[in-house]
């Protein structure tokens, strides 16, 4: 018995020692985030309008924020059936991927916030996978490269791409936010998994942000601000209970001076839902743009 013993133990020894081998090259060779990402001037807003608002659109954005316009092209940029005009809307606070869908809009396309750009599409596929996102659609070619969309917890969903024929943009004058809503329920979960990808950093997590941020004066909410390679982010956490417009901005734009960005916007066929308000050391503003696209604008105010 006492032999057997012995032997039981060396064996399963053996086998725990293999198996701890084994894992450790995948964990080794995991690849992280800054082997992929690029730069946040090449990261986009995917805004989805009707055909016939496109040139409207077109023309109110780049007229409040300045920039210029790629042709716009014809082409399926999905992985099956449709057709869309798209263009890439280039200013100095952000970048738009503008699609005037033709055809339906076949599912998920139409719900992811962004594109990222990225070095590597297997690698980043692969380090979004191991940082806890879903894959739900499978990477699949396009004119240009090679594309998939995929889904954060909190059920955050955006877009990778790869090119090619790498681009070259200027850097922009200023970074412009993701805006992002979710739960208290998958917050950190969110988070947690947003950061192992981007090997961003949270630079400020505050319980009581004010609750004006969201249509909620006089109350406080969680927001929760992030910076990587990528960009910047920034996190409401919330119950939900919004009212319009507040959810529906996807991204926010910084401007030297929001009187005249707006006065540009409205002059060019824009119309601002949230009039301006200070809060926290920024004067913001709340927009639509013809076609329906929402954008948060805010300028930074001496504290």
């Amino acid at each position: 018995m006492r032999a057997f013993s012995l032997l039981l133990t060396a064996l399963l020894g053996t086998s725990l020692a293999l198996s701890a081998t084994a894992a450790q090259p995948q964990v080794a060779a995991a690849p992280t985030a800054s082997d992929v990402a690029v730069g946040p001037q090449y990261d986009t807003t995917h805004v989805y309008v009707a055909p016939a608002d496109v040139d409207r659109f077109v023309q109110s954005f780049i007229a409040t924020f300045g920039g210029q316009s790629t042709k716009q092209a014809v082409a399926q940029v999905t992985p099956t059936p449709s057709s869309t005009t798209t263009q890439l809307l280039q200013t100095p606070v952000g970048t738009v991927s503008l699609f005037g869908f033709r055809t339906p809009v076949p599912r998920p396309f139409g719900a992811e916030r962004t594109g990222y750009l990225v070095k590597d599409m297997d690698a980043a596929i692969r380090a979004a996978r191991a940082a806890g996102a879903d894959v739900i659609v499978s990477v699949f070619p396009d004119p240009i490269g090679r594309d998939a969309v995929i889904q954060w917890p909190g059920g955050v969903n955006m877009q990778l791409y790869w090119h090619t024929v790498a681009p070259n943009y200027a850097a922009f004058q200023t970074v412009p936010e993701n805006r992002v809503y979710v739960s208290p329920d998958r917050a950190d979960a969110f988070v947690r998994s947003f950061l192992a990808f981007s090997r961003g950093k949270v630079v400020s997590d505050n319980p009581r942000a004010p609750g004006i941020e969201i249509g909620r004066a006089g109350e406080t909410f969680r927001r929760i601000r992030i910076e990587s390679t990528f960009g910047k982010m920034s996190v409401q956490v919330t119950d939900g209970h919004l009212p319009w417009p507040y959810g529906h901005e996807m991204t926010g734009y910084e401007v030297s001076h929001l009187a005249d960005t707006l006065a540009k916007a409205k002059a060019s066929g824009a119309n601002v839902l949230v009039e301006p308000y200070s809060a926290e050391g920024r004067q913001i503003a709340i927009v639509s743009f013809p076609g329906g696209y929402v954008a948060e604008i805010h300028a930074a105010t001496e504290q």
